[in-house]
């Protein structure tokens, strides 16, 4: 087959749907799958899907187009905050939108006249991430106003956390945002259906054996196409994470000096300066880099350490002597670098179910798991 690709395994995707909707639906929690990762792959999107996700999310409008285009019906939900220039598309493929500014909502709200339709509005609450959000004291006056404009309707609040600073919610955070659903209920009078708490980071929370409030979904991405927790990088027991697996060509393999032999980045060369070496390994080359994938997002496999990447080659040491040019080497990769890897234009997603018994072992040996119960 081409490479590089993609093997994405859709059996461990459902699996790991399935596993987290069960565990969060006792405690009356929905999960709205995010597709992002994915590009909103159409086949990865039914996965999740199947695996009993309510809806799916996306922050990309061509994403969501996409997979209307493939003939998904089910909820869409944008998930950043939409661009004026997009607000026609907004209203016309997605079901609701997360907001955070008036002017964007008015101009959905236009949008949604000259479309005859109603667009949802779930405004987003700044909770602590600094990312996006209204401050909590502003958002029963905005929640008004979105309340009396014809073309949009209040649907519910959110939060975001974990993202731009890494932090987990805590339960403090948690009971706020429920206080701040009772406040914009008991100001603007309509029922709130949604409460989102947040996202793949939030899952030991929402699965603590404490209240939950008026929590009543999670936006999960990570959690499911990988099986780990976000924060930590713990795999969560019961799950896959090797659901998506990068495959890359080696181009080059030959033994070479452990370190350059020019000591400095003169673009020139003409006054490098030799550097002793005494040292050698086998290096190979495998045709992917940067532009690729996130190179430090790789897991090396056993025997094989990463050197280094440059925008199209990728350089590891190895001690595997059957590895020649034109052999294939397997990756499991992060959030970050799989993001990279399926939004590359020249690797090739390979589709396969082989519906495995679920695994709780890493791919690469043993390590501390996060149990979910």
């Amino acid at each position: 087959m081409r490479c590089p690709r993609i093997d994405v395994d859709l059996d461990k995707i459902r699996h790991n749907t399935q596993t987290l909707v069960k565990r969060l639906d006792m405690r009356g929690i929905r999960v709205t799958a995010v597709t992002k990762a994915a590009c909103g792959h159409p086949s990865i999107a039914r996965a999740m899907l199947d695996g009993g996700a309510t809806g799916l999310a996306e922050p990309r409008v061509s994403n969501v187009i996409r997979l209307r285009q493939a003939g998904m019906t089910c909820p869409v939900t944008l998930i950043r905050t939409p661009m004026l220039s997009q607000v026609d598309d907004i209203v016309q493929f997605c079901e609701a939108s997360y907001n955070t500014e008036l002017v964007v909502i008015r101009a959905l709200a236009a949008a949604a006249l000259r479309q005859d339709t109603v667009h949802g509005i779930i405004l987003m609450v700044e909770m602590g991430d600094l990312r996006e959000g209204i401050m909590p004291q502003f958002l029963a006056d905005i929640a008004r106003q979105v309340v009396d404009m014809p073309g949009v309707a209040l649907q519910g609040i959110g939060a975001n956390f974990g993202c731009l600073n890494g932090i987990a919610p805590t339960a403090e955070q948690m009971r706020a945002l429920t206080a701040l659903a009772n406040d914009v209920e008991r100001q603007c009078g309509p029922f709130l259906r949604t409460v989102s708490g947040g996202n793949s980071a939030n899952l030991p929370w929402a699965l603590e054996e404490r209240a939950t409030g008026r929590i009543n979904d999670l936006r999960i991405g990570e959690a499911i196409l990988l099986g780990v927790d976000p924060l930590t990088g713990d795999q969560i027991g019961g799950m896959f994470r090797d659901a998506f697996t990068l495959v890359a060509e080696v181009i080059e393999t030959t033994t070479k000096s452990a370190r350059p032999t020019v000591s400095s980045a003169d673009h020139t060369l003409t006054e490098g300066r030799l550097t002793p070496n005494n040292s050698a390994t086998t290096r190979i080359i495998l045709a992917i880099g940067h532009q690729d994938t996130d190179a430090a997002g790789l897991s090396m496999p056993p025997g094989n350490d990463f050197i280094g990447a440059t925008s199209d080659h990728l350089i590891i040491g190895t001690k595997d002597a059957t590895l020649c040019v034109g052999s294939e080497m397997r990756f499991q990769m992060n959030y970050s670098a799989l993001m990279r890897a399926m939004s590359a234009p020249d690797t090739q997603t390979n589709l396969c179910s082989d519906t495995p018994e679920p695994n709780t072992r890493d791919v690469h040996g043993s390590r501390d798991y996060l149990t979910l119960v």
